[in-house]
This record gives C-alpha cells, sequence and structure tokens, in this order.
C-alpha cells in the first residue's frame, strides 16, 4: 500500500502537470518536453541521469525534485546503497545545509522499502 505522502505526491504532480501543459504555453511545454527527453537513454543510461539529477536537486535543496528523482532512482532498479554514495555527492557539493534534504531522502527510502515489503538495506 502506498504511503498517503507519496500518493498525494503522484497525484498532486500528475494533475498539475496536466493543468500546467493544457494551458498551451508553447515555452512550457517545450520546456517540459526538453526536460522529459534530458532523462531518456542515450550516451548515458536512464538511471545515470537519475542519479545525475538526484545529487542536483540535492545540491539546489529541491524537496519536490529529490523525491521524483529518488522515486525514479528506485523504478529503474537503484539500491539504497547507490542511492546513499549520490546522497553523499549531494551532500559534499552542497555542504551541511543540505542534511534537512539528506534527512528526508532517507525517510522517502524508508517508505519506499515499507511500500514494496522490503528491507531498508536492498
Amino acid at each position: 500500500m502506498m504511503s498517503q505522502r507519496l500518493k498525494q505526491f503522484r497525484e498532486f504532480r500528475e494533475k498539475m502537470n496536466e493543468r500546467v501543459l493544457a494551458a498551451k504555453n508553447l515555452n512550457i511545454n517545450r520546456f517540459f518536453t526538453l526536460d522529459g527527453k534530458a532523462y531518456e537513454q542515450g550516451e548515458l543510461d536512464a538511471l545515470t541521469k537519475e542519479f545525475a539529477g538526484l545529487s542536483a536537486s540535492m545540491v539546489l535543496r529541491c524537496d519536490d525534485c529529490i523525491v521524483y528523482h529518488v522515486i525514479r532512482c528506485k523504478e529503474l532498479g537503484a539500491t539504497n546503497a547507490q542511492l546513499m554514495e549520490i546522497f553523499n555527492v549531494g551532500l559534499i557539493v552542497g555542504g551541511s545545509i543540505v542534511i534537512p534534504h539528506l534527512r528526508r531522502a532517507v525517510a522517502l527510502l524508508d517508505e519506499l522499502a515499507e511500500e514494496a515489503g522490503t528491507c531498508t538495506d536492498s
């Protein structure tokens, strides 16, 4: 069963993305398309690109982006050990101000593990 917080995050994100795109602003729609394409398989695999997005999101301290990239990384098969290494990169680059975001990211891993019925070390 999906946690209420994750369910709300996913529903809100999908609803508002549809709303934004429905406004048919050419530049916004182009940006959304560009953003999506940036994470597709290319010279780098999609997971590596999501790792890069996650690390950048931690440095920029964007919780919504962190949640999105953690979920995508897990969907693409990332282990918690791999994610902890990415969290470390974000922490090293961003400094101690990243720590609250690191805490929330680790809490999210726990939620995802609970949802999947797995242990938090996988």
